[in-house]
């Protein structure tokens, strides 16, 4: 008898954070993820920066100005760190889901002030926090508030049914991310959105299908997209104008979760402005099928002429050398080296693969 491979629920879950409020986010994201285990899904996507919200100002507001100012100190006021209380509420709700759940926060690291990470958070069905990954390159206005994450948060992790990933947004068209993530053998893939893209551009449902059938096509891999929507309570909270509120109640602007195939083709969705969870079956055996004919990372491949390196380090910003024990200053610890706070990583991976 030849191996087995499953059939597996997944749901994209879309809705709004309740926005800048990272309590209150985190207790819809819970409620969400207690309703999709209930309903048999065993991998539940969710959209970027769900808790407490993402810096969508950027797109009405004059980037210095007092309102962004304003709102972007509540953002990090309300930000996440991981480990931390809404982590833990969190792993709770994916242990009695008894589903891997992929949550978008903004993240701050333990003890500090100032800097924030766009970060897709890896739990697994037993409660455990996997891992994390920090979207490598902060696209538009997130560069306000938003610094990049670096190789060690980036890759594939390992589930019950084999490898799974994550990106965030802009990252799920870049070529050599694609690859990295194919190689790496991902079976289903979190594509983690915003609730709106910038006013000068198209709707953000055109790009999320299009973005989620070609890396389908690509990787082979199911696809996730799990897409933010907006509610009156955001748009009264961003107070933008008249011209973007009509933006804003244009049911176009918002929403576009989508589920596809190895094949590029629909499983589900899209759907459109309104919240709710969108649910597919996912048989693992049709990604063999379709890798018979493209696998982009094996036999349709050439790698003595392509070839693609990956730096899963992160840099050290900051180091003591030689100090006594006692002249530490009090975040450091006692040795001689002092590294910043400790980093969930993302992928698990052997030691070998950089």
């Amino acid at each position: 008898m030849g191996d087995r491979y499953e059939t597996v629920k997944v749901a994209a879950v879309q809705a709004a954070s309740v926005f800048l409020d990272r309590a209150g986010s985190t207790d819809k994201a819970c409620r969400l993820i207690r309703e999709a285990g209930r309903n048999g899904a065993r991998v539940i996507g969710f959209p970027e920066g769900f808790i407490p919200a993402h810096p969508v100002w950027y797109h009405h507001h004059v980037a210095t100005g007092a309102v962004a100012n304003r709102l972007s100190v509540e953002l990090f006021k309300n930000a996440v760190e991981i480990p931390g209380a809404e982590t833990a509420a969190l792993c709770a709700a994916a242990r009695d889901a008894a589903a891997y759940v992929v949550m978008g926060v903004c993240e701050k690291l333990p003890n500090t002030i100032g800097t924030l990470f766009n970060t897709q958070l890896y739990i697994g069905p037993d409660g455990a926090l996997i891992g994390k990954h920090q979207k490598i390159m902060p696209t538009v206005g997130e560069r306000l508030v938003h610094t990049g994450g670096y190789g060690d948060t980036f890759g594939a992790f390992q589930t019950s049914f084999g490898p799974m990933s994550g990106l965030i947004c802009g990252e799920n068209s870049n070529p050599l991310a694609i690859f990295a993530l194919t190689a790496e053998g991902t079976r289903i893939h979190v594509m983690s959105w915003p609730n709106h893209f910038p006013t000068s551009g198209d709707p953000m449902r055109n790009r999320v299908a299009v973005d989620s059938q070609a890396f389908a096509q690509m990787s082979k891999a199911f696809v996730v997209s799990a897409c933010g929507t907006v509610d009156k309570h955001m748009i009264e909270m961003l107070a933008a104008g008249l011209e973007a509120e009509k933006f804003l109640h244009n049911p176009d602007c918002c929403g576009g979760s989508v589920i596809v195939a190895p094949n590029s083709r629909i499983l589900a969705g899209p759907m459109g402005p309104e919240e709710g969870i969108l649910y597919a079956d996912c048989d693992l055996e049709l990604g063999i099928l379709t890798k018979l004919r493209h696998d982009f990372a094996g036999h349709y491949n050439r790698p003595d002429i392509f070839q693609l390196h990956i730096n899963r380090a992160a840099p050290q910003l900051y180091r003591i050398h030689n100090a006594a024990p006692d002249a530490l200053p009090a975040t450091a610890d006692s040795e001689a080296l002092a590294p910043p706070a400790p980093r969930l990583a993302g992928p698990n991976l052997p030691d070998d693969t950089e």
